[in-house]
């Protein structure tokens, strides 16, 4: 498992992202930030599709060996799970 998403309601009326990627998943600045920069890709990619959540979500350390695509296709199951429920 490469991340854990957590979500809840919000009143905004869009979606709101919180990006957590700690010094324990790797220390190298470049590598955190390629994850992160995954990440809101996934996201922006994926805001049409919902509102009024706030999601967070945390890279686990497994995150910072993974390939570019690795890290797409875990996010895109992340979110079908999230639609789904």
């Amino acid at each position: 498992m490469l991340f854990t998403v957590y979500t809840a309601a919000n009143n905004f009326g869009h979606p709101r992202l919180g990006i957590t990627v700690a010094r324990k998943v790797s220390t190298r600045a470049v590598v955190r930030n390629l994850i992160k920069r995954q990440i809101r890709e996934s996201f922006r990619l994926l805001r049409s599709r919902i509102r009024d959540v706030d999601i967070v979500v945390v890279a686990r350390p497994p995150a910072a060996t993974e390939s570019r695509a690795g890290l797409r296709t875990s996010l895109i199951r992340h979110w079908e799970q999230m639609f789904s429920s």
